[in-house]
């Protein structure tokens, strides 16, 4: 009996969501936040270039990824191989726009997972930070945490800055078919 107390005691005071929030986090806030991550999520996959758009502040926010040091290491020693210049630590597609754009334009699926969310929230600005993995074509190019800012509008929540680090698979992609 003592037993089932001290399981119940724990499953009970389990989050009910699926992000987890700050106890001053307004649950409101939880709520919309996971929309507009799902939203994200959805744009990806679908390839949906205006509703993408329309979950961020301004199309020129910042968008900036940071390669672990294993993977830039990794990948200068295959582009050395090729005679190739060496990466830069601070990379990514440079702005939301060109993201999209690149996965619009991609003939194969692509599918950012998200798990693992946090919320932080006043009410008026937001954080949320989440361990992603990049899939394209069925292949984990690359993963790491993303940390997005986020302000309240008048049309509801949207991302301010989106920030990301990248730990890239060192398994190369299987060759596609030509």
């Amino acid at each position: 009996m003592k037993h089932w107390f001290i399981a119940a005691l724990v499953f009970s005071s389990a989050p009910a969501c699926a992000a987890t929030a700050s106890s001053t986090t307004p649950k409101a806030d939880v709520a919309a936040l996971e929309n507009v991550v799902e939203a994200f999520r959805t744009a990806v996959i679908k390839k949906d270039k205006p509703a993408f758009m329309g979950l961020l502040y301004s199309d020129s926010i910042p968008w900036i990824g940071v390669a672990t040091d294993n993977s830039i290491k990794m990948v200068d020693e295959r582009r050395k191989a090729q005679s190739k210049p060496g990466m830069k630590k601070i990379s990514g597609t440079g702005s939301a726009t060109a993201f999209i754009d690149h996965i619009v334009e991609s003939a194969h699926p692509v599918e950012e997972t998200v798990d693992n969310v946090r919320i932080e929230s006043n009410g008026d600005v937001a954080q949320v930070y989440f361990d992603y993995s990049y899939v394209a074509d069925g292949y984990k190019s690359n993963w790491g945490q993303e940390s997005w800012q986020l302000v309240r509008t008048t049309l509801g929540w949207k991302i301010n800055s989106v920030i990301w680090s990248m730990e890239f698979n060192p398994v190369l992609p299987p060759p596609r078919p030509k």
